[in-house]
């Protein structure tokens, strides 16, 4: 199994920045793409940001030009980096790693992991 730690969410004023990292852990495993997700009250999840192996990136529209995914390989970890941020970015952020491989018995096996989410609240 792996294990998905957020960290670095908090209470912001509206045009603040906050930096998100998400460190995966656990036995041997082979991180692909690794991303965010985020939900507010009442809304459905929804995909904020990720990135592939290759470090190929997809952002929402409502983020583009203001939140910036990074990954470091060497420490399993991505990070979120939000700049100006907005009230309606307030949410429960959530790590995703949607095509981990584990070798189990000598065959790769698929998982979908989440982290446990962490609050981002913007006041205006």
């Amino acid at each position: 199994q792996v294990q998905l730690v957020e960290s670095g969410g908090g209470l912001v004023q509206a045009g603040g920045s906050l930096r998100l990292s998400c460190a995966a852990s656990g036995s041997t495993f082979s991180l692909n793409t690794i991303g965010w997700h985020r939900q507010a009250p009442g809304k459905q999840r929804e995909l904020v940001a990720h990135c592939r192996s290759d470090n190929n990136t997809n952002y929402a529209d409502s983020v583009k030009g203001r939140f910036t995914i990074s990954r470091d390989n060497a420490k399993n970890t991505v990070y979120l980096q939000m700049n100006s941020l907005k009230p309606e970015d307030t949410a429960v952020y959530y790590c995703n790693a949607p095509d981990v491989a584990i070798v189990d018995g000598g065959t790769v096996k698929w998982y979908n992991f989440w982290g446990q989410g962490t609050q981002v609240t913007v006041s205006s």
